[in-house]
């Protein structure tokens, strides 16, 4: 990161780090803004949007229809941000504990660390505020077991850390941020402003402030994109905006990868807050209207399968139908202890499930088969559509 990098709007300054290079602190939050009719306008749709989704989570007859579903989702994606590759049949698999899995798990495990992160971050949620306490359990939980654990998980960084292309140096780095010496002081200050009260920043700029400044301080060795995209929806539900963890970025942020990183940069160069503010609110908006969308079509699917099996007259059947919704994937053995009957019982009620063309046996799982819901997960995996 060069000197030229800086401009007179620059939202921080540059210090000395090892090597002869400058490494780059922000400043304090908040920034000093003029809220321009065209992000006022951005604010009002975004709002507009998550209050649509903050609607369909209240109404929601099992919160679990929808929250399990959308936080694996969001674990494989931001996960993939960050060059993991795992699918969604893998991390149910997984969670299972079935043999089924595939044997190479070590990004499935990823993925599956990054669900529990935040399944503890919102249960956190309801002790003790968004705080850096909370921050390090959560990044604890991120590493363990997986590639990064020799990186001090739940430890806040004592070396000097860098961003740019995989294996560069820092003379090659696009951006380094604080020096371990001054880490604290920006954590500090950034604990302090996620809780003083909000006052007159509209509480999406707010949150798109912290995502900014969590990233600028980058105070993890590892795992710090995962991170600060995880408490985009910790902060959500601790302020009310949602009830129910239902909207994530990470697909947003995956399909313009180069425009968020290089929005971010831009804040720290040249002070571009606005145009930070319109890319993160742009996605509040697309993200929350795709949640929706897929919201809908679940439960709409939800009540055609109840319908197509209700003169049956199989409560077992009905129940493994609800399950669907959250877990897609399922096994023999597993519907057996979810719903604690024989295995005799559980396989006689898939295969009339599989019958009814509700579930489908994948192919190639020679030691325990595994079947899926592939309408659920059609709508779980489908690619984003703005229409």
């Amino acid at each position: 990161m060069k000197d030229s990098n800086i401009t007179d709007n620059s939202f921080g300054r540059f210090v000395p780090t090892i090597g002869g290079q400058m490494a780059f602190a922000p400043n304090d939050l908040p920034p000093q803004l003029e809220w321009a009719p065209e992000l006022i306008k951005a604010l009002s749709d975004a709002s507009h949007a998550i209050g649509q989704l903050h609607g369909i989570g209240l109404n929601l007859p099992n919160p679990n229809l929808l929250i399990t579903p959308f936080i694996r989702r969001e674990a494989e994606l931001s996960s993939r941000i960050e060059g993991t590759q795992a699918e969604l049949r893998d991390i149910y698999l997984f969670e299972m504990h079935e043999p089924a899995a595939r044997p190479d798990i070590t990004d499935v495990r990823e993925v599956a660390n990054y669900v529990l992160a935040l399944e503890h971050g919102l249960k956190r949620c309801n002790e003790l505020p968004v705080c850096l306490r909370m921050i390090k359990e959560l990044h604890k939980i991120l590493l363990e077991g997986v590639r990064g654990e020799s990186d001090r998980p739940g430890n806040f960084r004592t070396a000097q850390n860098w961003i740019g292309s995989k294996g560069c140096p820092i003379e090659q780095a696009s951006y380094i941020p604080p020096p371990p010496e001054h880490i604290m002081m920006c954590l500090d200050a950034l604990e302090k402003f996620l809780n003083v009260p909000i006052g007159n920043i509209p509480m999406l700029a707010w949150l798109a402030m912290i995502h900014y400044q969590f990233e600028a301080i980058h105070p993890f060795r590892d795992g710090n994109g995962r991170i600060g995209r995880l408490l985009i929806v910790l902060l959500l539900c601790a302020h009310k905006v949602l009830d129910k963890p239902l909207l994530y970025l990470s697909a947003y942020f995956e399909r313009n990868r180069q425009e968020y990183y290089n929005r971010l940069l831009r804040v720290s160069t040249h002070g571009e807050w606005v145009s930070w503010f319109m890319f993160f609110l742009r996605g509040i908006t697309e993200q929350s209207t795709d949640a929706f969308r897929r919201s809908r079509e679940l439960l709409q699917l939800q009540s055609k399968y109840h319908s197509m099996i209700k003169s049956k007259r199989s409560a077992l059947q009905i129940k493994i139908v609800d399950l669907l919704m959250e877990r897609p994937v399922l096994t023999i053995p597993y519907v057996g202890r979810h719903f604690n009957v024989t295995y005799v019982t559980a396989r006689n009620n898939i295969v009339k499930l599989v019958k009814a063309g509700i579930l489908k046996e994948a192919i190639g799982s020679k030691r325990c088969k595994v079947y899926l819901a592939e309408e659920v997960l059609e709508i779980i995996n489908r690619p984003f559509f703005m229409g």
